[in-house]
């Protein structure tokens, strides 16, 4: 389909956005700053999202053309929607998850004016923590190419002309160079060159489409250019994305339309082949080191630990005190079960391990397995000062194994390590105090929040921008906030990108807005700080949730012949015990909403209870505020309550 272009639009701007409400509302933020000095547009094409991005639009983006979809119509078509009423020059196809700098959009559109075989143009990315993003430059995937990336050896090899071609890893990532693949998180095309070649290839739903495009470009006689002149950041979600099963098969299906669509028809066979091989062996790995790293230390652990309680026996063998085979086999495996269970309902193995939860752990663990015990026949009452020593030794060996994956990793396992987080808060003094309240609402485990002035000091600054890779290493911060009403999106990407060497996070708080944005996930909608959830959404709080579904769900299917007669739908109230049982649902749930605008929510299943069933009327519009009160104030006891009061209710059908 032909394009008309009226020269009077420097530049046409498309972004495709599908439930990320607050990157949308931050990528806007800094694309608007980036056209003052242009002549643009911006289109924004919504995928059927349910989080609040159209409410949003509408109430702070007025200027931005909208095109809302009743469907998710996937990356090209909803792309091509946004194309076909573009009037620009130039057309930039941008995602939702990323930050551009101020100068990008003039410098991009000055750079193709310069050249025009310029076809399409991609600019230097990095990730959310100010690490270069290699899909930032790419090389055709010919059936060679594909290979050494499929089997790693673009990785191992990446200063490689024949092995490095994937991500051109050879070339220096700060010289501008002629590439192949342009990256669909920005990609900055001549719409002339649209005219020619057409529109993205709808055949592709997810990825590939941006490598068909590119390549399309360059068969129709123009160059892609990869423009380092400028950094964006892209969030992308790389660290769960690309890891997950699902991606590999994506992916890599997208590359056999590609080639089946570009490449001869032995090569298309060969190629699929080897795609075919590659996403099983992919997907057979991914499975497995998943498997392996979950359930190793676990077996390993438990392991050792049943190996020195079956040992101990040996100190009451040299005494000719003999075991009973059924306390042999049974009991010990059960106490080591019991202090088990205990360690994991107390949180004991969380992160970072505290040494007073250790210990009462072991503690209660050790009350009730004496309990039982003297409750036990007497000929399997062996010896209550087996059970002192074996309470001594699983201790003891928890401590060990911890203090010795800290001394072999460096991190991650120390014991009584503070999980309190040191914050740095870059801006002037109202945005700093504004900021403050947010973070202290959303954390209960904060050690200090500094201030760091732009220009002017102010009380309580501990110094200025100038000193942050000093202030950082001295104050040892965990996490970094930039204030976007005070400091310029270049600016904190060029900040982001010069600290180097220190793990550290970065987000950034954009002005007038009730939320912080950073992270490197954007599939949960980034790590922001919008209100305090962490009663509820931390491990040991999901456990106990858990527990009591069990617990309680057992009980009332034990006494169901009894307390049935209460119930007027006695089949949807069993039904309702059974999915609770086998975690298809959960006793005290989400108020249930059309559209949950807070996608922040931790992840429960059904509830067949809800906070509000505390509230005789309760109007549509407070629900999500309900439920952000039932995350903040989560207790089990709370839980525990509702259920007492409510458990008339537990006969509703809910599915």
């Amino acid at each position: 389909m032909s394009i008309k272009t009226i020269p009077d639009l420097d530049l046409s701007i498309v972004i495709v956005n599908y439930n990320v409400e607050y990157f949308l509302e931050q990528c806007l933020n800094s694309v608007i700053q980036a056209t003052q000095q242009l002549k643009t547009e911006i289109i924004v094409v919504d995928n059927n999202s349910s989080d609040g991005s159209i409410e949003m639009l509408k109430l702070k983006f007025q200027g931005v053309q909208l095109i809302e979809n009743k469907e998710n119509v996937g990356f090209s078509r909803a792309n091509n929607q946004g194309i076909k009423i573009s009037r620009g020059k130039y057309l930039l196809l941008l995602n939702p998850d990323t930050v551009i700098e101020e100068q990008t959009l003039t410098k991009i559109v000055s750079r193709m004016d310069k050249d025009d075989t310029i076809g399409g143009l991609g600019v230097r990315m990095v990730d959310g923590k100010g690490n270069f993003l290699p899909e930032s430059k790419r090389g055709l995937p010919t059936p060679i190419v594909a290979f050494y990336k499929i089997f790693g050896l673009s990785s191992l090899f990446k200063k490689s002309k024949k092995f490095g071609r994937y991500h051109l890893s050879y070339l220096n990532e700060f010289e501008e160079n002629e590439i192949e693949i342009l990256s669909g998180a920005f990609m900055c095309m001549r719409k002339k060159v649209l005219d020619e070649i057409g529109l993205l290839d709808e055949d592709f739903f997810m990825y590939g489409e941006d490598i068909d495009l590119s390549y399309r470009i360059i068969k129709s006689g123009y160059k892609n250019l990869y423009f380092p002149d400028t950094t964006i950041i892209h969030y992308k979600g790389e660290s769960t994305k690309k890891s997950s099963v699902n991606y590999v098969f994506v992916f890599y299906r997208a590359m056999i339309i590609f080639a089946k669509k570009h490449f001869r028809s032995d090569n298309v066979f060969l190629f699929s082949l080897a795609i075919n091989s590659a996403i099983y062996l992919r997907a057979s790995i991914e499975i497995s080191k998943r498997l392996i790293s979950f359930l190793f230390p676990i077996i390993f652990n438990a392991a050792v630990i049943l190996s020195g309680l079956f040992a101990l026996t040996n100190q009451w063998r040299i005494r000719d005190i003999t075991f009973p085979n059924d306390a042999f086999y049974l009991l010990i495996p059960i106490y080591f079960t019991i202090w088990s269970l205990n360690y994991l309902i107390l949180g004991a193995f969380d992160e970072p391990i505290k040494l007073l939860k250790q210990f009462k752990a072991i503690l209660i663990g050790t009350v009730i397995i004496l309990v039982f015990y003297a409750l036990l026949p007497k000929e399997l009452q062996f010896s209550r000062l087996y059970i002192l020593i074996g309470a001594l030794w699983y201790f003891s060996w928890n401590l060990l194994n911890r203090s010795l994956l800290n001394l072999f990793s460096g991190k991650g396992f120390a014991l009584n390590r503070s999980n309190k987080r040191r914050f740095l808060v870059v801006g002037d003094e109202n945005e700093y105090n504004r900021v403050k309240g947010i973070i202290e609402q959303n954390f209960t485990s904060i050690d200090v929040i500094y201030p760091l002035a732009i220009n002017e000091s102010f009380k309580d600054s501990i110094g200025d921008i100038r000193q942050l890779q000093e202030i950082i290493a001295e104050n040892k911060i965990d996490e970094v906030i930039f204030c976007a009403k005070n400091i310029a999106a270049g600016k904190i990407i060029e900040l982001m990108t010069s600290i180097k060497k220190i793990d550290i996070d970065y987000k950034i708080a954009q002005p007038d807005a009730e939320f912080i944005i950073g992270s490197n996930s954007i599939d949960t909608g980034g790590e922001m700080y919008v209100l305090n959830l962490n009663a509820l959404n931390n491990p040991g709080s999901l456990r106990s949730k858990r527990l009591v579904d069990v617990v309680v769900s057992t009980l009332l299917i034990i006494t169901y012949p009894i307390i049935t007669f209460w119930f007027k739908n006695k089949k949807d109230f069993f039904a309702n015990l059974l999915d609770v049982l086998f975690a298809k649902k959960t006793l005290v749930g989400f108020c249930e909403n059309e559209k949950m605008n807070d996608v922040q929510l931790p992840q429960l299943k059904k509830g067949v209870l809800s906070f509000m069933d505390n509230f005789e009327k309760l109007d549509a519009s407070n629900i999500d505020k309900v439920n952000l009160i039932y995350c903040r104030d989560y207790t089990l006891l709370k839980d525990l309550k509702l259920i007492a009061k409510h458990w008339k209710k537990l006969d509703r059908r809910t599915s």
